[in-house]
């Protein structure tokens, strides 16, 4: 069972791993070693698709949201990801639960959005990011900046799953301006779709540019 966290309209601390490794956006483009990071679970994370549409196809089962948070934060860098200064101020931050219709959570996600605007791509607030924009038909390429795997002890009591876990952060870009920046973060529930996550102690502590001799 996953333990419960509630709505907020004040501000709150968001979720953030405390990173074993990460990597920069020239790792995402290069991909990452197989030991570090299976083939099926390299394409969620790393790859440009939709996760709601991934976990949907995962699980066979409708994905839904539960918004825990929805803070206006005005002009705070908030320890958030340095893209951040990108999306103009002042701002609002969302944080969810990702998780199937019958009530497994799959994934965390915080976003950060110009509260001037948010309300014109999250018509309803209720539904995942990816339903809203889709049902308006907007055009978005999604910009990943840098992934992560590493501790969380309040993800791991609300997933009900021992850490560590894999995360990422992303720029969704709309007509050439960046509409949003999003830090998801993966339950290992999903090992039961994708298979084992690969990673290895050993190959963690190793420099990324000595990782290229796994391949």
């Amino acid at each position: 069972m996953t333990a419960s966290l509630l709505p907020s309209t004040t501000s709150s601390s968001w979720h953030a791993l405390e990173p074993l490794w990460q990597g920069d956006f020239a790792t995402i483009q290069q991909g990452l070693p197989h030991d570090l990071l299976a083939p099926a679970w390299q394409i969620l994370i790393l790859g440009d698709g939709s996760p709601t549409r991934h976990l949907q196809l995962l699980t066979r089962e409708a994905t839904e949201v539960d918004v825990i948070d929805m803070s206006a934060i005005g002009h705070e860098h908030d320890a958030a990801p340095p893209q951040l200064q990108l999306i103009p101020g002042p701002r609002l931050r969302r944080q969810v639960w990702l998780r199937t219709a019958s009530g497994q959570r799959l994934a965390y996600a915080a976003s950060w959005w110009e509260a001037a605007h948010v309300d014109e791509y999250l018509q309803n607030r209720a539904m995942p990011i990816w339903t809203n924009l889709a049902q308006r038909k907007v055009e978005l390429y999604r910009d990943i900046q840098a992934v992560y795997f590493g501790h969380c002890d309040t993800l791991a009591a609300a997933f009900g799953e021992a850490g560590p876990f894999w995360g990422r952060h992303y720029l969704f870009w709309h007509d050439r301006r960046p509409l949003t920046l999003i830090y998801e973060v993966f339950s290992p529930y999903l090992c039961r779709y994708l298979g084992p996550m690969g990673s290895t102690l050993d190959s963690l502590q190793a420099p990324y540019s000595d990782l290229n001799a796994c391949r």
